[in-house]
């Protein structure tokens, strides 16, 4: 069997390169999400001035913003982002690429390559504008809305047809009823019924054993505990047995033996 976890080599020709660490909105990352590959879905800006810190924004593409559903808000297009450096964490970017054709001649081999390291961390933030005080509203008022609600129905659909007693209720009474009219016997007479029982057989469940000595099956437990044993295991799982000291099971017969040779 071979072993999952094998030491891999790990490219580090870009350990020295540093990666920023971008946190997006959730509508960003799903319109990203359903974007093909081969379009631009925003431009990052980046604005420095002597003595201040550099100001970075997002404004998204024409085709990132046309990608809607039926019925969905407008997303903001611009966003600025909030810079931050990392000093109090070491966080690293990795690349792990799998082979795609395991059957050429010269077979590739999986590649784990560190991209860098993380510098600094970026918040995209939305501007405060119309346009996101809309998309705002729009998930406050889905988030309210009632997973359930009550429906008023015009006529009878028999979906919704309640019923005035469920199968496994009724089921439970009637067993009930059936128990409560078994009267208890005589431990001792129990005991007989139970010992004549077990010289047949050397395992029961406790529903045969029910109908066998038709006693209640709380009353019947407390007895079986003193003079059976109530397997737990494989091959007779959940099945009741005698007590070693409760068990008089006849022997095979032994097969006869010749006589032996006189010298």
């Amino acid at each position: 069997m071979s072993n999952p976890h094998i030491d891999k080599d790990l490219d580090l020709s870009n350990a020295g390169r540093g990666v920023w660490l971008v946190k997006v909105p959730k509508y960003i990352a799903n319109k990203w999400e359903k974007a093909p590959g081969n379009i631009e879905v925003g431009k990052l800006k980046i604005s420095k001035e002597p003595g201040q810190k550099a100001k970075v924004s997002l404004t998204l593409s024409e085709s990132v913003l046309c990608l809607k559903e039926p019925g969905e808000e407008n997303i903001p297009k611009d966003h600025r982002l909030d810079v931050s450096a990392v000093t109090h964490q070491t966080l690293g970017v990795f690349s792990h690429i799998t082979p795609i054709n395991m059957d050429s001649i010269i077979p590739e081999t999986e590649k784990l390559s560190l991209e860098g390291r993380i510098v600094q961390k970026l918040e995209c933030r939305p501007y405060a504008d119309n346009c996101y005080m809309k998309l705002k509203l729009e998930s406050i008022r889905k988030a309210s809305v009632p997973v359930r609600q009550v429906q008023q129905l015009e006529r009878i659909v028999h979906n919704f047809k309640p019923v005035s007693d469920h199968k496994h209720n009724i089921e439970y009474e009637e067993k009930k009823k059936a128990e409560g009219k078994k009267a208890r016997d005589d431990k001792d007479a129990v005991l007989e019924m139970l010992f004549a029982a077990f010289e047949k057989h050397q395992y029961y469940n406790i529903k045969d054993l029910v109908k066998i000595t038709r006693q209640p099956i709380v009353y019947l437990k407390e007895i079986l505990k003193d003079v059976c044993n109530y397997n737990l295991k494989n091959p007779h799982k959940n099945m009741w047995e005698l007590k070693p000291e409760y068990r008089h099971y006849k022997e095979p017969p032994q097969p006869e033996q010749a006589p032996a040779d006189a010298d």
